[in-house]
């Protein structure tokens, strides 16, 4: 009977050899380093914090709570680092909750972290322009509705597996996903993107309308297929990779490390894998960065006086005091950015019982006729710097050379100008304690026009607003400030209950100089056009910019942009708020870009370098 087999039994064998043979021959992918055995979970009581703009910005939506994690095994005590590996140590004010780049912009925290772990399509350079990251190059179709996107073919997850346009597709179709769990504005934008993946290194992207800042939209993380496969989207929030990250980027998870089951310092350590690449052959001399966690920033700031931490940034701006105060002693090194956030002085063009401010002259003679420089420099001093335009400087867009100067002659010529019944002329007012004094103007001579301008109660703001009043009073205007409580203060503006306001208009959370939300006409009376904003030349141009894939064309029409917005004085720019990031000395080269997030601090970390 055997007999009759043995064909089919040797067929049999020599297959099993052959095989043997191909598995024992194939090559190894890259192993990750084992992290240290230390795993813990995340609180899960913290409600994710959106980024979020100053204090004079009306309120956000509120950003979903996600479902708690998964709860994993108890946490093992705090272990001490190697001191042979350089290790840089920053304070982080909060709790872990996801180290997954699709749920991080809805924690501070998180998003930090997994700015160091994870890549997206695109990265930004200083200029808050996006350059390519994980694509090699894209084309832009004539109409701007498709992008298709040449992949890199040279990168490796954490863990070895090669990265393929199969991720991209995966990460896209969970953002797309109904039950996505995380920030429903990113899945609502994702939907009306489509993704086709044309090859393994080739994906194209649909989109139902032109939009010029869909390369900095491809910032967003792109998570492995191959980790996450089969996983509904609804699942994404309790899933075990959030604790267990395996990324594309500079740094790969080492070890979480705390107590009671909290996790109280996450270490990241240079990924092997991305050693293998051409950017990651140079630099990257911090090897180690060990995030530490703190409860309240008065504890970060005391583990930061006593050495434990080498770096500390402020998250709001009463935090940056006493990192200043520190940087005056020496104690620690200070890098400011520019928070992509612009303090303004708008007009309320809605209200018909007061049609002032509709007189374009009048708005002008307003802009030239306040130094508002020194007014800003004097009484904001270390806390923001004086804006000269309606976009943040330092930007790719931002035009230097175009301003409107503090011109009081101008401005009376204008205000002479003006086609308007000014109305009667007011009381003198009294000049406010600490403002420059200025003549009470005379009511032969002058028109004289009154209006009160609403801000928040702040003594800082009150304090430049002062100085600003008095200057305008030489022109005729007799202005009252009204201070409001914070939490009033949204209302009003979104009531339109104003004449004139201080308000804060905040792009954090990308670095495109898209404006379109703040003063197109049509985002009056449901967008954040509080003021009804309604000048046609200006919303076509912002129509234009924000369409065009050119970058080249971008620029020259937000030059436009910004030369129209001064000269038609749609709105007075104030202010734009200064970012604060301080270390230890020990620390060096540590520069800072362009802001689109607070994690964009961290984005030249491969240049930084630790003293001897």
């Amino acid at each position: 009977m055997l007999r009759g087999i043995r064909w089919q039994l040797a067929a049999l064998l020599i297959t099993a050899g052959v095989f043997l043979v191909v598995v024992l021959a194939r090559p190894t992918p890259t192993p990750a380093p084992t992290p240290a055995p230390t795993t813990v979970a995340a609180s899960a009581s913290a409600t994710p914090t959106p980024e979020s703009g100053g204090s004079a910005a009306p309120s956000a939506t509120p950003s979903p709570t996600l479902p708690p994690q998964l709860p994993v095994q108890p946490a093992q005590p705090s272990a001490a680092l190697p001191v042979d590996v350089p290790t840089y140590r920053e304070a982080l004010v909060g709790r872990v909750q996801r180290l997954n780049p699709l749920l991080a912009n809805l924690n501070p925290v998180d998003a930090d972290i997994t700015s160091l772990m994870f890549e997206g399509l695109t990265r930004l350079n200083p200029f808050g322009e996006p350059v390519p990251a994980l694509a090699r190059s894209w084309l832009v179709s004539s109409d701007g509705l498709e992008y298709v996107v040449t992949l890199r073919d040279d990168v490796l997850w954490h863990d070895g597996t090669r990265f393929t346009a199969a991720d991209v597709a995966f990460t896209m179709q969970l953002l797309r996903a109904r039950d996505f769990a995380g920030d429903e504005s990113l899945r609502d934008f994702w939907r009306t993107v489509e993704t086709e993946q044309l090859g393994e290194f080739l994906v194209r992207f649909r989109l139902t309308q032109a939009l010029g800042a869909f390369p900095e939209a491809l910032r967003v993380g792109i998570l492995p297929k191959h980790a996450l496969d089969g996983m509904p989207a609804s699942q994404l929030a309790t899933h075990p990779f959030n604790l267990s990250p395996i990324g594309t980027g500079a740094y790969q998870l080492e070890a979480l490390r705390g107590s009671d089951g909290v996790v109280q310092q996450v270490d990241l350590r240079v990924s092997p894998n991305y050693r293998l690449r051409a950017e990651g052959q140079v630099g990257y001399a911090l090897e180690r960065v060990s995030f530490r966690l703190y409860d309240t920033f008065e504890a970060a700031l005391a583990a930061l006086d006593a050495g434990e931490v080498d770096g500390l940034a402020a998250r709001e701006r009463q935090e940056r005091a006493p990192l200043q105060q520190r940087a005056t002693n020496g104690t620690v090194i200070i890098r400011n950015g520019l928070e992509p956030v612009g303090g303004f002085l708008i007009f309320n063009l809605a209200d018909d019982a007061f049609p002032l401010f509709r007189e374009e002259r009048v708005r002008r003679a307003l802009l030239l006729g306040a130094n508002r420089q020194s007014a800003v420099t004097r009484h904001l001093f270390n806390q923001a710097v004086p804006a000269e335009s309606p976009l943040v400087m330092g930007g790719w867009a931002y035009a230097a050379d175009v301003r409107a100067a503090f011109d009081p002659n101008q401005a009376a010529f204008v205000l002479g100008q003006a086609r308007i019944d000014l109305g009667p002329t007011p009381e003198p007012q009294p000049t406010a304690e600490g403002a420059v004094p200025t003549p009470t103007p005379d009511p032969a001579t002058l028109p004289v026009a009154a209006f009160t301008v609403i801000t928040p109660d702040d003594p800082a703001l009150r304090a430049m607003l002062d100085q600003m009043i008095g200057q305008w009073a030489t022109l005729g205007f007799a202005v009252t400030v009204e201070a409001v409580p914070a939490d009033q203060y949204a209302a009003r503006l979104d009531a339109g209950q104003f004449q004139a306001a201080v308000v804060e208009l905040s792009l954090w959370g990308t670095a495109d100089p898209d404006v379109y939300a703040f003063w197109h006409d049509s985002q009056y009376p449901d967008g954040q056009n509080y003021g009804n904003a309604n000048d046609r030349v200006v919303s076509e141009l912002l129509e234009r910019a924000r369409r065009d894939p050119n970058g080249i064309n971008r620029a020259a029409e937000y030059r436009q942009f910004q030369q129209q917005f001064l000269d038609r004085a749609i709105a007075i720019p104030l202010y734009n708020p200064i970012y604060t990031y301080a270390f230890a000395p020990r620390v060096q080269n540590v520069q800072i870009g362009y802001l689109g997030t607070r994690a964009d601090r961290l984005s030249t970390i491969s240049g930084w370098t630790l003293a001897e």
